[in-house]
């Protein structure tokens, strides 16, 4: 069988692997217990920026048949398979009255995929990152194992797969505790603000009253306004809040079908100037607005509004750099931007969000402070990977770090000084894999695992 061609959501450094797409728990294992001597990773939709959900001459296990949905107990728990996708667990719950209680910048991701990474969403500084709301869930161990997993029997294993990449094993399904809501709608607030210091207290001042935050900030205006933005907040939308065309459908989760970029588009769309004033333009758009009522997925993730929007970035792809920096370490995140903004290569998407205290896994990204992503074009990055790695070592001293989940360049030897319990990862990562079975294009780059395959 030919191999064959994948990527990561950003479309870098593509590389061929063998893969499997199968239709049970049992099959997945023995995809994994039979893989070559290239290993395997199970893979789910792809939105992994980079190549964490690729492997080289290897296998690659695509786990989106694995999507069996239960029912709602009383509690707000449903197990799930590990390849249903945040937007399908939408879909389903929503008309029930419950909601997913976290969603990241997409909703087309899975539940195995938000596991693995352990993703977070606009309500991080509220309600934690994914696995603060896992019961348990189902691995499938490369031994053949099936082991169910929870952080008050299985501490360990637990931290290690809730952002470990994939590398412990296949989540064949979860048991997750939902959200009750009154309807699929958010009462959003809109605030501009000046410059990044004004954004970063518009933002700090929302953390005690509002539950979901988020601002987008231009990097390409003038040296002063830096960092001015449209911060976005909000909450849960009640019935009564909803006007009175809306409430007959408050539960109806439906969202609109998403127009796709059927083509890549020319490198015009993602240059300098063109970025600048599309950013002047949306900055002089936006109003100070209270309440507005807006769809939950809108909010959420206003990018899926537009499938295959990665293709704006033409053939070469893009790349994301996304870092947490502590809180106390505003000077850093200060560092960050400016030295973002001052880049050849423009910033065409900028968000800059509060995050709660993290989850306490070992290469779990979130950390209380701030996260900054930022995409910009792949074929810039030639010109610009010293000043990325520069910015890796001022991340790291200022003790933060970047996220796995959507790195396609960073060098290895930074990896410990962002993630520095990293040893501890790697023996619970060996003890469930004992024979290297488990590895990905990821894992090789960034020699994650104690027998990384090079």
């Amino acid at each position: 069988m030919p191999m064959t061609r994948l990527t990561g959501w950003g479309r870098t450094a593509p590389s061929f692997a063998d893969v499997v797409r199968p239709a049970s728990a049992e099959a997945a294992g023995r995809a994994v217990a039979e893989a070559g001597p290239r290993g395997a990773i199970p893979r789910g939709l792809g939105r992994a920026y980079g190549d964490a959900a690729q492997n080289g001459g290897g296998t690659v296990v695509d786990c989106t048949a694995l999507d069996r949905i239960g029912a709602i107990d009383d509690a707000g728990v449903i197990e799930v398979g590990g390849g249903t996708s945040l937007d399908t667990l939408a879909r389903a719950t929503y008309p029930q009255g419950w909601a997913p209680p976290v969603t990241p910048g997409t909703r087309f991701v899975t539940v195995g995929g938000a596991i693995a990474s352990d993703v977070h969403g606009k309500n991080h500084h509220v309600d934690g990152s994914f696995s603060r709301h896992l019961l348990d869930f189902t691995l499938q161990l490369p031994s053949g194992e099936q082991r169910v997993v929870s952080a008050e029997r299985d501490r360990a294993v637990f931290d290690a797969t809730t952002g470990g990449m994939g590398l412990t094993g296949v989540v064949v399904s979860a048991r997750i505790r939902l959200r009750a809501v009154e309807t699929r709608y958010v009462a959003a607030d809109t605030r501009r603000t000046r410059n990044l210091a004004d954004t970063m207290v518009a933002l700090a001042e929302t953390d005690g009253t509002q539950p979901l935050t988020a601002a987008w900030i231009d990097l390409l205006c003038g040296a002063r306004e830096v960092g001015r933005g449209i911060v976005r907040s909000g909450h849960a939308a009640p019935l009564d809040a909803l006007p009175a065309p809306l409430r007959a459908g408050a539960l109806a989760y439906a969202p609109a079908w998403r127009p796709s970029l059927p083509v890549d588009a020319p490198n015009a769309v993602t240059s300098r100037t063109f970025v600048r004033a599309f950013n002047a333009l949306r900055y002089r758009r936006a109003e100070d607005r209270t309440g507005q009522i807006v769809a939950a997925e809108a909010f959420a993730a206003p990018l899926d509004g537009v499938g295959a929007l990665h293709r704006l970035y033409g053939a070469a792809g893009l790349i994301q750099y996304q870092c947490a920096l502590p809180r106390g370490e505003e000077r850093a995140l200060d560092d960050v931007v400016h030295s973002l903004a001052a880049m050849d290569a423009p910033a065409t998407l900028a968000v800059l969000k509060r995050l709660g205290p993290g989850a306490g896994a070992p290469l779990s990204f979130p950390i209380e402070g701030w996260t900054l992503a930022v995409d910009f074009p792949a074929a810039a990055l030639p010109a610009v990977r010293v000043i990325l790695d520069r910015l890796d070592r001022r991340v790291a001293e200022a003790g933060g770090r970047v996220y796995l989940a959507k790195d396609a360049r960073m060098r290895p030897e930074v990896v410990p000084l962002m993630y520095p319990r990293i040893e501890e990862w790697r023996a619970v990562q060996a003890s469930v894999d004992p024979e290297g079975r488990l590895t990905s294009d990821l894992d090789r780059r960034l020699r994650l695992t104690a027998g990384s395959r090079r």
